[in-house]
């Protein structure tokens, strides 16, 4: 839960921003306009957004260990 908490509020905080600043309506990806619904669209810039900030949390929590916990040497 230090990972995926932190990491789900930071993406609902981008996904705010995005929402109100982002219309998917608007969006053209190589010139075509992005056939994905409004729905559709948040949600996988939410999941993306997610993913993210669980890699973060995760590298933080990993830096943030003693070395001999990382490595396991004898």
């Amino acid at each position: 839960m230090w990972i995926v908490w932190p990491a789900f509020l930071v993406a609902c905080v981008l996904e705010a921003l995005v929402f109100a600043m982002v219309d998917p309506q608007d969006l053209h990806w190589f010139g075509e306009p992005v056939q994905v619904s409004r729905a559709g669209f948040y949600s996988l810039a939410f999941l993306v957004f997610w993913i993210t900030a669980m890699v973060s949390s995760a590298l933080t929590t990993l830096l943030a260990m003693p070395s001999r916990e990382v490595n396991l040497s004898p």
